[in-house]
């Protein structure tokens, strides 16, 4: 086996378990919740100490909330606060114009759910608490892979009492898009770019606002507005590298910006006092060419960095780990995983997240570099197709809502356990 790194006498003993998660975002802990059901040990590491995070994707999408229905959790999770969406709108200098309309979906639940992403990871880990082989590590950071030969065999980690090794017969890389373990095993992925880069800042929002969650675009500037009941979380699209050039001219510029945008929001934009109101998030979209390596596999961000575009990445990476559970749990089980299983969840997922990013890929191309380069002087031709054509809203609502190819569990799980 070989390591790099620390040297070995800094290390602390090390454990072994029969899957090792790096990273409890939405994948990761949906993976760690199906093996766990079914009986396998399951460890997650999370590098940060809670999942709190204010600028975080949080769409709920049917897709996944049929995954909750057939897992016997939806009842539970419809508890948590948050709200449905049944329609996505895009507000133009000409008017608001419906362009994903979820009711006509045949699902049981045909609309996105917003819930703050840290409320869905504390659901989803809380259920996976009640399996007794089921751990979640926090403030622990996976930094390096271990090996033996061409075989990965587990992972180091970085925790507050030191450096730590797990030995496992599966370790699975779920830690985003600047994924450790990704690099670690000398996996680069193959980036396609992106015109823009997203601010992310909330303003407080009052009853007389408008209702619900739309985009609103026009010459020059483009920006999402969510609806989080007592304030807006907003993406604001700027051109890919021009956060230096907007900072040095002030945040008053990004204030007018705003208001210009959104007028009802004109008196409360001075609600942004610094550039320490507002993350930025670097969008990429690049995808791996090869998921896997013998006794590793990445899933998620990890895999594939999805553009914001239809709030889809969430839910893609949720099917990545269901197609997982479902691919992976017998192997795991029979203690015979082999190459050619983790070979097979890249043969399921890689065909839908193609097609996904390549339509991503698409509306960059033809919407939002015209948008923001200030050439589109118009709202495009596919927004007028979407109003007067009702049926055409089908397809965006089926490609945001459920996806290529939605996944189902397929594996049979025992009923839900009672809370420990």
């Amino acid at each position: 086996m070989t390591v790099s790194g620390t040297a070995q006498a800094e290390l602390h003993p090390r454990e072994t378990t029969t899957c090792a998660i790096a990273g409890c975002g939405p994948a990761g802990a949906l993976l760690g919740l199906m093996l766990a059901r079914a009986g396998i040990e399951v460890l997650v590491l999370e590098k940060h100490a809670d999942f709190f995070r204010d600028f975080r994707g949080d769409t709920i999408h049917p897709s996944t909330l049929e995954i909750l229905e057939e897992l016997g959790l939806f009842e539970a999770f419809s508890q948590l606060p948050q709200q449905r969406l049944s329609t996505l709108e895009a507000v133009t200098d000409s008017g608001a114009v419906t362009v994903a309309d979820f009711r006509d979906l045949k699902v049981r639940h045909p609309y996105i759910a917003f819930v703050p992403q840290w409320d869905f990871l504390d659901f989803l880990t809380e259920e996976a608490r009640r399996c007794p082989s089921f751990t979640l590590r926090m403030d622990a950071e996976a930094v390096d892979l271990l090996r033996s030969g061409e075989r990965v065999t587990g992972l180091r980690y970085r925790a507050r009492d030191g450096l730590r090794e797990v030995g496992a017969a599966l370790t699975v890389a779920a830690d985003g898009r600047d994924s450790a373990l990704r690099r670690a095993a000398g996996l680069a992925p193959v980036r396609h770019g992106a015109p823009m880069d997203i601010l992310w800042f909330r303003v407080s929002r009052r009853d007389s606002d408008r209702e619900g969650t739309f985009g609103r675009f026009t010459a020059g500037r483009f920006m999402a507005m969510i609806d989080r009941g007592d304030y807006w979380q907003a993406a604001f699209a700027i051109p890919k590298g021009s956060l230096g050039e907007l900072q040095a001219r002030g945040i008053e510029t990004l204030r007018e910006s705003v208001a210009a945008l959104i007028p009802f929001l004109a008196e409360r934009v001075g609600e942004l006092e610094s550039w320490d109101d507002v993350s930025m998030l670097e969008v990429q979209v690049n995808r791996l060419r090869r998921w896997h390596l013998p006794g590793l596999l990445c899933i998620g961000d990890a895999a594939h960095a999805m553009s914001p575009i239809g709030g889809v990445g969430i839910n893609l990476a949720i099917q990545d780990a269901v197609a997982a559970a479902n691919l992976l749990t017998e192997p795991l089980l029979k203690g015979a995983l082999s190459t050619r299983d983790l070979a097979g969840v890249r043969r399921r997922r890689w065909p839908a997240t193609a097609v996904i990013q390549g339509l991503q890929r698409v509306i960059q191309r033809r919407v939002v570099r015209p948008v923001l380069s200030g050439t589109a002087l118009r709202p495009p031709r596919a927004l007028g197709y979407l109003a007067r054509i009702g049926f055409l809203r089908r397809l965006p609502a089926r490609l945001v809502g459920l996806g290529v190819r939605p996944e189902h569990v397929r594996m049979r799980l025992p009923a839900r356990p009672a809370r420990r």
